[in-house]
């Protein structure tokens, strides 16, 4: 699978083990920075990421800040995408099933490498269940989606 991945200064540690994990794991990684721990914003590195995957250009994302909130909010500005704030592999699996979430947003400060890393792996083999209430749920978040978005620049 082709996974993109980004992080500010506050996530730069972990997705620095992230990355290697996914490729030992067989997964193709597009880095979209940053690219050091000095000082920059989270919004720049997110929706490049988030941009990718919205476009198919990747099949899913990972996006890490010290929090990850921050990261999540960025990347669920862009068409398409339904980012997922998780904290173990328990949330992974369930936002994955659900919510067919496609971009995966941890939050360094709140995570330990070993459980990231598992979340990670968890998040990227768990399928979308297609069950019908959930089909019909993320229809809804679609239908609001196109209400109140433009697609500008991603078609």
């Amino acid at each position: 699978m082709k996974i993109g991945i980004a992080s500010d200064h506050g996530g730069f540690d972990l997705k620095s083990e992230m990355i290697p994990f996914l490729r030992e794991s067989g997964h193709t990684v597009v880095d979209f920075g940053t690219h050091s721990l000095a000082s920059c914003d989270y919004p720049d590195f997110g929706v490049a990421c988030a941009e990718a995957v919205a476009r198919g250009e990747c099949e899913r994302g990972i996006v890490i800040c010290k929090t990850g909130i921050g990261m999540s909010i960025a990347a669920n500005k862009i068409p398409g995408i339904r980012c997922a704030l998780c904290f173990d592999a328990a949330s992974a699996e369930a936002t994955r099933l659900h919510n067919d979430a496609n971009v995966l947003a941890l939050g360094a400060s709140s995570i330990g490498v070993q459980e990231a890393l598992e979340t990670a792996k968890v998040f990227l083999e768990t399928p979308f269940s297609q069950e019908e209430r959930h089909c019909r749920r993320l229809g809804k978040i679609a239908e609001t989606e196109r209400k109140y978005m433009k697609r500008e620049g991603l078609d």
